[in-house]
């Protein structure tokens, strides 16, 4: 790839103070774009928007964004076309998980997981839409192998991640001649800090993952990967071979899936499936 593909191209990024959406814009800012960083977390953004811009040099903006109000994530939008006075690529990266079967949880904490999950993707998407279109840039959705393939204890996010991949399967057709882009990636196990903060029965916050991160992604190599996809103009990123595998069988042999699946969670996670 050239260098600074994505000189004075402006990119707004949700859930950004940390993890796979901080690392993705540090990718794009070493590629010369201008960030616009949002997150919940006022002072963990505030810390990765002056990381960024010390590390790349980068013009690097942070908005205090709550998705799941609409009011927050227009104001979002709206701030980085004030400042930039453009946006080229929005990636929806906020998202939330959970730990805990259906049948010992409450509809609470699966409605929590869809607010941010999905209701946060499309109050962005919508917002950004008119400037997408303008710029003919990207809209990026950060979907999950759970997105595409149900995982166990994982009810409200798999059906939240179901419900980006449909989104963007719409949208990507209603848009498919203006020239703008949409891509939905699908990253494997990742090494990040949503694992360590997965709504249980009662939505406390409980580790959602025992298994080693040696075993995972890192959230620099899914952010480089992103922003490669998004200079590619690719329709689908799927990441690890482990996340292929799994939608490769999902759809040929769905009933092999539902056993692997059920036997991989029932070692991993005894404490869930017993």
């Amino acid at each position: 790839m050239r260098a600074h593909a994505f000189r004075d191209k402006v990119v707004v990024i949700t859930g950004a103070a940390a993890g796979i959406g901080k690392a993705t814009a540090m990718a794009f800012a070493r590629q010369g774009a201008r960030v616009v960083i949002g997150d919940i977390d006022e002072p963990a953004l505030g810390a990765a928007a002056e990381e960024i811009a010390s590390a790349t040099g980068a013009q690097t903006l942070g908005v205090r964004a709550d998705v799941t109000d609409k009011s927050d994530c227009s104001r979002l939008v709206e701030t980085a076309v004030e400042r930039f006075g453009r946006l080229d690529v929005l990636v929806n990266n906020a998202g939330i998980t959970m730990r805990a079967k259906l049948a010992d949880t409450t509809p609470e904490v699966v409605e929590k997981v869809m607010r941010v999950c999905f209701n946060g993707t499309l109050y962005c998407t919508k917002y950004a839409l008119p400037h997408i279109l303008e710029s003919r840039g990207s809209i990026v959705g950060i979907s999950s192998i759970a997105g595409r393939r149900g995982i166990p204890g994982r009810t409200g996010y798999s059906a939240a991640k179901f419900a980006v991949q449909g989104f963007f399967e719409s949208l990507r057709t209603e848009i498919l001649r203006t020239g703008a882009h949409v891509l939905v990636v699908c990253p494997g196990f990742t090494s990040t800090g949503i694992r360590a903060s997965a709504g249980a029965a009662g939505d406390a916050a409980q580790v959602l993952d025992p298994r080693r991160n040696e075993r995972h992604m890192t959230a620099d190599e899914v952010g480089e990967r992103i922003m490669r996809a998004v200079r590619a103009r690719k329709r689908d990123l799927v990441l690890t071979r482990q996340g292929h595998l799994t939608i490769l069988l999902n759809r040929f042999f769905p009933g092999l899936a539902d056993r692997l699946v059920y036997r991989h969670f029932a070692a991993a996670e005894k404490d869930l499936l017993k």
